[in-house]
């Protein structure tokens, strides 16, 4: 049994492996993974900062851009390595700021071969691109964490509202969605061939956090992101408790649902992101063609809060429109969401720049 004397809890930490490179406790380094090449015959690499602290403690992944035209995560990964607090870290951060380089370079969301790195995990060593990708990232840096948070944002002309999706079946991921401190929290089943659910055979409960839209940066997103961060790294004691006031308890969804076009059309939203909404009694807009002939109303389904939602006007017969998140109490989920919101308008940050 593990002693809980203060000697214990001040142990030193152990140096890690990436890359072939070893980094020691209280050591600072950026590596570069080798991914492949390019026509050219340059080389592509996979840039990694694995900042080690000089105690011991959990080891923690935070990625971004496994889906390449995904950006928010990567501005957030840079303002989180920016903050002084983590001189005083326990345990082992891995910073990965772009994992999909190619999609990054050609802003897709896809890698050359056209498949999606988030399906194709544990990948393989002598498959596809994806696959090798996906391999890389799963030895060396998921099997040598113990935690673990991948940024995402929606589609292009898709947003999402800051939210965490996780498997709230297991206590201990659980308890870490809670942490972060997004005013909600679905429980999103594992896909197959996603990095969750790679992580999850293998013992390591990993966070999603879903917020903004591809190819563009969310400012009240990237903010969310940098303390949500912190605050599970609180939670696992890597770094000191805070002072601050927590945040109102998330509210859980247990089941979300997307709301479709009936005709094709052009569309007009009656409803924004994070409003609360009434089954058959909110109007979410119109479909109508450009003359205005023929117009058909879109009633909300089910009542929930809106969690994500399409800015693209012109849609056709089955698009998806809205994103809803059901929950009984939906006036508290509703006032949870303006209070986060005003909070993270409110708060200053020294890191930003």
């Amino acid at each position: 049994m593990a002693s809980d004397s203060p000697a214990s809890k001040r142990r030193k930490n152990s140096p890690i492996t990436l890359g072939g490179q070893t980094i020691q406790p209280g050591e600072r380094r950026t590596v570069d993974l080798v991914v492949g090449k390019l026509y050219t015959h340059s080389p592509i690499t996979m840039p990694v900062q694995v900042l080690c602290g000089r105690q011991a403690g959990p080891v923690m992944f935070v990625s971004a851009a496994i889906h390449g035209d995904e950006l928010n995560g990567v501005e957030i990964i840079r303002r989180l390595l920016k903050v002084p607090g983590l001189r005083q870290l326990k345990g082992t951060l891995i910073a990965v700021p772009i994992v999909n380089l190619h999609g990054f370079i050609n802003q897709s969301r896809y890698l050359p071969d056209r498949r999606d790195l988030n399906r194709s995990f544990p990948g393989s060593e002598k498959g596809s691109l994806a696959g090798r990708v996906a391999r890389l990232f799963l030895e060396e840096i998921v099997e040598r964490s113990t935690h673990g948070i991948d940024l995402h944002t929606g589609a292009i002309h898709r947003s999402n509202l800051p939210q965490i999706r996780a498997n709230l079946d297991d206590a201990q991921t659980l308890d870490l969605a809670r942490a972060f401190g997004t005013p909600v929290i679905l429980n999103s089943d594992l896909r197959d061939g996603s990095l969750r659910e790679a992580a999850a055979k293998k013992g390591i409960p990993v966070l999603l956090y879903e917020a903004g839209e591809a190819l563009r940066f969310d400012e009240l997103a990237i903010r969310g992101g940098v303390q949500g961060i912190l605050r599970v790294m609180r939670q696992l004691e890597m770094l000191p408790k805070s002072r601050k006031i927590p945040p109102a308890d998330p509210i859980i969804a247990r089941s979300s649902a997307w709301v479709r076009a009936p005709q094709d059309g052009i569309f007009r939203a009656s409803v924004k992101q994070g409003e609360r909404v009434v089954k058959d009694q909110t109007l979410l807009g119109r479909i109508s063609d450009p003359f205005g002939e023929s117009e058909v109303d879109v009633w909300s389904p089910f009542s929930g809060i809106i969690i994500g939602q399409l800015h693209l006007p012109l849609v056709n017969e089955g698009e998806a429109l809205f994103h809803i998140a059901r929950f009984y109490r939906t006036d508290i989920a509703a006032g949870n969401i303006e209070t986060y919101q005003e909070t993270l308008e409110a708060e200053t940050y020294p890191y930003l720049d």
